[in-house]
């Protein structure tokens, strides 16, 4: 499979940033339950990623999660002071990460300019060595480390919490 344009410019700012990576390519998949059949191979921490909005629309949120871990949206919006969280459009997917439904990934706030995403990181995953997510593009998965992970975060200048999910 050709890489195409999404998941190059993440791989060009990966490079750029000295970022090592492992990409495994797969059929698309949109959802965990699909994408676990191409996860045998992995050595990392299998996350998945929420896209979310207060009530109000004002305010949204990227949630990353090891694969596994239920998120109860009910205690979460207690834990971040909102008054409802549900999931965002497709139309909002877009607008603010610059990504289509099914290939949710943090790689998408290099499209948020204006920093109005807040990126939530299940506390749990900073035990994990590796971490694993789509680049922008659901054909492909890259792995790589947590400390790297966070240097990302920190590159892309959002608001990161950790949270601690039960």
């Amino acid at each position: 499979m050709p890489i195409i344009y999404p998941e190059r410019e993440v791989l060009d700012i990966l490079e750029a940033m000295g970022v090592p990576y492992v990409r495994h390519e797969h059929p698309p998949v949109a959802t965990v339950a699909e994408a676990e059949k191409y996860w045998t191979d992995l050595c990392s921490a299998h996350c998945k990623n929420l896209f979310l909005r207060n009530n109000k629309g004002n305010r949204h949120y990227l949630v990353v999660a090891e694969a596994s871990r239920r998120i109860d949206l009910k205690a979460l919006t207690r834990t971040l002071g909102e008054d409802r969280l549900s999931f965002a459009s497709a139309e909002r997917l877009m607008r603010y990460l610059g990504l289509e439904a099914g290939s949710v990934s943090p790689f998408g706030l290099l499209h948020d300019s204006g920093k109005a995403v807040r990126v939530v990181v299940d506390a749990g995953l900073k035990d994990a060595g590796k971490v694993s997510f789509h680049p922008n593009v659901n054909t492909a998965t890259l792995e790589i480390s947590f400390g790297d992970f966070e240097r990302f975060l920190a590159y892309c200048g959002n608001t990161v919490e950790y949270v601690g999910f039960e």
